[in-house]
């Protein structure tokens, strides 16, 4: 581990020199690229500074251990060298944690959409009371949420909703809230008085950066040919059109509408662009999709990762035995001891799968 932290410093010193300099102050997207390294690196550079000093400072107790002759002051003496050593233990811990591969769409903004599973009318209104909940957290914490679409019933519930939130980070706290939540309660309209178990399910989805197309010269084979058709004598004596092969899709675009040759293969790179943006966006959206099923599963109410149980007050997430009575407050927003809990549960599987690797 001391290994890897000291070629992350080094790395990180070549980031802090890099941007000192003219020419990358001066090359706005280098600079960007160079500064996302910087913040990226920084606090792992900081803990691990933070633990040599930890070890200086146990060394150089050590060191005045020997030379003490005063019983008192060798008391002293141990029990620096006992802080620094707890001190020690800490930081490495928290220098594993920080050194675990980062999902890689724990910075960014996402969707969320929340739908009505089992439980007709009363799924809908819980799907409402979820929104809610979601929005005063967001709220609660500076976030900025904007609704996107939204299916309401009669009652005021939801069939769906989806809204963005926008915050750096939102991901990495929001992803847990993925699956199916079950809501046990009386209706207003149970006459019997007896509680009605209905679900929602809950996706939360990563937002997608737009995609980027790049296109090789060398996956390109380029003809140029007389245009055909109405035009008169010009079409008939250049060779103006384009016709444009990209080699790895297949995909075939021609233009002839202009009489000038470059702006016809203007026209047919755009075109092609368009339609390799077509391909990946379909791509992309297949995998959300995908993610969206995994998440959400069929809704059943088997499929719970928490219980909102109003008779008793309680909300119970089953996946890490998590339970909280502040039921009220938790339905008003108050939700981040959970998320923290579910976040510390993540990371310490994460950490015991380390250890078993390293093993």
């Amino acid at each position: 581990m001391l290994n890897k932290l000291a070629q992350i410093e080094a790395k990180f010193e070549k980031t802090e020199e890099a941007l000192a300099l003219p020419e990358t102050i001066n090359d706005q997207e280098k600079f960007r690229e160079l500064m996302k390294e910087h913040k990226k690196l920084s606090p792992i550079v900081e803990k691990y500074r933070e633990y040599k000093r930890a070890c200086t400072e146990e060394e150089d107790a050590e060191m005045m251990l020997d030379e003490a002759d005063d019983a008192e002051m060798k008391k002293m003496i141990i029990d620096e060298i006992a802080v620094q050593k707890e001190k020690k233990a800490m930081l490495a811990e928290e220098l594993q944690i920080l050194l675990l591969p980062r999902d890689p769409n724990d910075d960014k903004n996402v969707i969320m959409e929340i739908r009505a599973g089992a439980g007709g009318d009363e799924a809908a209104l819980f799907a409402a009371t979820l929104y809610r909940m979601y929005s005063m957290y967001a709220e609660s914490v500076g976030w900025r949420t904007e609704l996107m679409s939204a299916g309401e019933t009669e009652l005021g519930g939801y069939r769906e909703i989806s809204f963005m939130v926008t915050a750096e980070g939102a991901y990495s706290k929001l992803k847990f809230e993925s699956g199916v939540h079950r809501v046990q309660r009386v209706p207003e309209t149970e006459t019997q008085g007896r509680i009605h178990t209905s679900t929602v399910t809950v996706a939360v989805l990563p937002e997608v950066e737009d995609i980027e197309i790049e296109i090789r010269p060398e996956d390109l084979q380029v003809e140029t040919c007389k245009s055909s058709g109405a035009g008169g004598q010009h079409v008939n004596k250049t060779e103006s059109a384009i016709r444009i092969l990209h080699k790895p899709s297949g995909i075939v675009v021609e233009c002839q509408e202009e009489r000038s040759q470059h702006k016809n293969r203007d026209k047919a790179m755009k075109m092609l662009r368009a339609k390799l943006y077509d391909i990946e966006k379909t791509k992309q959206d297949n995998a959300i999709a995908s993610e969206r099923k995994s998440q959400v599963g069929t809704g059943d109410r088997s499929q719970k990762i928490r219980t909102y149980n109003f008779p008793q007050n309680r909300v119970t997430d089953h996946r890490i035995g998590f339970t909280t009575h502040n039921f009220d407050g938790f339905l008003d927003g108050d939700i981040e001891e959970m998320l923290l809990a579910l976040m510390a549960a993540d990371t310490a599987e994460k950490l015991k799968g380390s250890a078993e690797n390293a093993n």
